[in-house]
């Protein structure tokens, strides 16, 4: 169909890219999944995958680059002025002369979760961020204050890994330690010790990769009722809560809104636990919000917003009801 007018929005988060592409009704023709990254700081390809990407939501909707009339990209690892010369580059498609913005991820996942309005996102799966939106509209983020919440699943693993090969463990342990000995493929802790004085691997993309796909383990551990991972969970879910309380010096609600983004953030053990500082501490009290739409969304709502475009709730209702995996073109590499 010629003549469109669609929007498209691109999540550059985690280990994978995600596009979608909607009209400004909000019914979406095309939504990508691609199982690569989009930040330089995790795969040397990140360029070619984005750029493959958007040429196959383009094909899914069935649309030319020219009937894209806006484009926002929320990308991991934008976190300075000069990050964005290569940020630029993911998504520099010749015949897509469209108007682009491109943000950090986490500005994607607030739009997304809590649709801009005040409030704190809490990132923590393959990296890891507490951004905040405030009443005044200002742009907050725990990395202003040179804080950063250890909370990443890699830090998870390699806290739970170096515990372990330290001897800190107890009868409650076994379980994961023997996990974590079957995911390096070590007989004990003493040919896993020997792994570590080595560097684990020489390439530290890899390496992270290798430690961020045990957090599980941790986490599964954590509410299984292991001592170890208890303790390595817990100090990150301190970590977190300063972040949010950091953050919270900058807002006028009483009651902070909080939404959580990422595999380790919405794991049980991590769920729980903040629930109950939520409501226990004596600190700043915060609300846990479920997230209302996915980064990918909050990337094409913010697009929106920068066009001028209304986002009522017809579109609202559109989109959720698209969303539905009957109603989506998924397409995985």
């Amino acid at each position: 169909m010629a003549g469109r007018k669609l929007i498209m929005g691109i999540d550059g988060g985690g280990s994978n890219t995600r596009v979608i592409i909607a009209s400004p009704e909000g019914n979406i023709a095309a939504y990508i999944e691609d199982q690569k990254a989009a930040s330089q700081h995790r795969d040397n390809q990140a360029t070619d995958n984005v750029k493959t990407a958007i040429r196959k939501a383009l094909s899914v909707a069935g649309c030319s680059p020219g009937e894209i009339c806006g484009m926002a990209a929320g990308i991991a690892g934008y976190d300075r002025d000069q990050d964005l010369e290569w940020v630029k580059e993911l998504t520099h498609l010749p015949e897509m002369t469209c108007p682009k913005w491109h943000v950090n991820d986490a500005v994607a996942a607030h739009y997304g979760a809590l649709m801009a309005k005040p409030g704190i996102v809490v990132i923590s799966g393959t990296g890891s961020i507490i951004f905040g939106i405030n009443e005044e509209g200002q742009y907050l983020r725990n990395y202003d204050y040179h804080h950063y919440a250890a909370s990443a699943a890699r830090f998870l693993a390699y806290d739970a890994v170096y515990e372990a090969i330290a001897g800190h463990t107890d009868d409650t342990d076994g379980r994961l330690v023997h996990d974590m000995l079957s995911h390096w493929n070590a007989a004990d802790l003493g040919e896993l010790a020997l792994l570590g004085r080595n560097g684990f691997h020489d390439d530290r993309r890899e390496r992270d990769r290798v430690f961020g796909a045990f957090a599980p383990y941790v986490t599964e551990a954590a509410a299984a009722g292991s001592s170890l991972a208890q303790a390595v969970c817990d100090r990150s879910i301190h970590q977190i809560v300063v972040g949010i309380r950091l953050l919270g010096r900058h807002f006028q609600a009483e009651t902070l809104r909080v939404a959580c983004i990422g595999s380790v953030a919405n794991s049980t053990y991590f769920q729980g636990k903040l629930k109950r500082i939520s409501t226990d501490d004596p600190g700043r009290p915060f609300g846990l919000m479920e997230p209302h739409f996915p980064p990918v969304v909050g990337s094409f709502l913010y697009a929106m917003e920068k066009l001028g475009l209304p986002v009522t709730d017809s579109v609202l209702s559109r989109l959720e009801d698209t969303m539905s995996v009957k109603n989506r073109a998924i397409v995985e590499s």
